[in-house]
């Protein structure tokens, strides 16, 4: 870190609008207030369209600020010279694509060496330094090649050894796996953590996939063009500097429908009802619902669900990425297959979303709902009975253990009278549902 704790880079009251004035007017960043200091890594995380991108190429000094302005080593982007702006984007920074930006008539060592090549550097030293880096990340033997002739995953490790040829302080990455499988993404975010933590690069990263955030030191949170919180999970900045740019959320504390869940759920923890909560929904609903597919299937499938719950596709995407063969990056399942599960996952989301919303109602359908799912035969007074009960089970008035006693518990016993596995699978229905709608 620099003997002055200063950050690298940093924003004042950065605003970012496209097409100011017009119909079509998009505030894709509203006032930001943000700082990256010396050796960090920090994710930049959020939703599609939340104006993550935007706030990286801000701080890149590739997209230009509508209003308030970013510093880079304390001096104004904006206000530099063109030389002073030729020296940041050839060796201040390096930028890593989703899409690798390879050029395609360029072997593999020229197109790592072709920022040199802009310097005026000589064409020895330029390709050693190229070899060198190469070596480093295991794709020597491809030098000679073309970029068509790459996996994703050798055009991406090309692609951060590009970034490198000039040593930069930070490295910039836009989604750089949302185009690998998950092996070479693995091996992607490994190689900037150690670019990291042995090269001592800063790291600034973009990602919607909540997987990657354990990489990160430090987490800025985006919703809506606005920085909503930050989690850090190693401090590398100046204890002086350490002023949140976002007022600080206090814990979640565990209200009495956690704790319930938790007790349907032994798996939840406390930690997992922010941004984590998605993806342990993703697999117990998924958990629930299949049942005669391999591990490669349903791992695929969880994926996509991930999406589904994160509002990033829509669920005729999610059907149809279903249906999709395993080698085409789908999830190998068929179509009818794909067609009723989505179906059902539609109908539980739509419960979910009504219980969260107090639609009118929202009770009398679940019950309806519970009743044809399970071809439940009640009659009125125990269907006004089981609405009752869902209705205590919402307002967290019983947990798990009550849910179960008053189905299976006889009707003189004032229970629904139930038997016991059919009790059971209302239950697990209902506390699924119950883990779906709460936030």
């Amino acid at each position: 870190m620099n003997e002055q704790g200063e950050p690298l880079i940093y924003t004042d009251k950065l605003r970012v609008i496209y097409n100011q004035g017009a119909p079509n007017e998009m505030r894709a960043l509203e006032e930001t207030n943000v700082a990256i200091y010396p050796e960090e890594y920090v994710i930049i995380y959020g939703p599609s369209g939340c104006g993550k991108s935007t706030l990286l190429y801000s701080l890149s000094g590739l997209q230009s600020a509508t209003y308030g302005e970013v510093f880079f080593h304390g001096k104004s982007i904006a206000k530099m010279t063109r030389q002073e702006d030729l020296e940041l984007h050839q060796t201040g920074i390096g930028m890593i694509f989703q899409a690798f930006y390879l050029i395609g008539s360029l072997d593999i060592l020229d197109n790592i060496c072709l920022p040199k090549v802009f310097r005026g550097e000589e064409p020895t030293e330029r390709r050693k330094a190229g070899v060198q880096l190469l070596r480093r990340f295991n794709i020597a033997g491809q030098a000679d090649k073309f970029p068509s002739q790459l996996s994703g995953g050798q055009k991406q490790r090309v692609a951060i050894a590009r970034s490198l040829i000039n040593d930069p302080k930070i490295i910039f990455a836009d989604e750089p796996v949302g185009n690998l499988d998950s092996e070479s993404a693995e091996n992607v975010m490994k190689i900037l953590k150690e670019l990291n933590e042995i090269d001592k690069k800063t790291i600034v990263l973009v990602t919607h996939n909540p997987d990657h955030l354990p990489y990160a030191d430090r987490v800025i949170f985006m919703k809506d063009g606005v920085i909503i919180r930050e989690e850090v999970h190693k401090e590398k900045r100046p204890i002086k500097k350490i002023e949140s740019t976002v007022e600080e959320e206090k814990p979640p504390e565990e209200s009495l429908e956690l704790k319930m869940l938790m007790a349907s759920f032994k798996n939840l923890l406390p930690q997992q009802v922010d941004i984590l909560l998605v993806p342990f929904k993703a697999k117990q609903l998924l958990a629930h619902l299949l049942s005669q597919l391999n591990d490669e299937q349903v791992t695929m499938a969880e994926a996509f669900l991930k999406e589904l719950l994160f509002k990033n596709i829509d669920l005729p995407t999610f059907s149809s990425k279903l249906d999709i063969p395993l080698d085409d990056g789908g999830a190998g399942w068929n179509k009818m297959r794909a067609k009723s599960f989505t179906q059902q996952i539609q109908k539980i989301l739509e419960q979910a979303q009504n219980i969260k919303d107090n639609i009118p109602g929202s009770i009398t359908s679940f019950a309806q709902y519970l009743i044809d799912r399970f071809h439940l035969r009640l009659a009125p007074d125990q269907v006004t009975q089981l609405e009752d009960i869902l209705r205590y089970r919402i307002e967290s008035r019983i947990g798990q253990i009550g849910l179960l006693k008053d189905l299976d518990s006889n009707i003189s016993e004032k229970g629904l009278g139930l038997n016991k596995i059919t009790a059971e699978k209302v239950v697990r229905e209902i506390e699924i549902i119950m883990l779906l709608k709460y936030s």
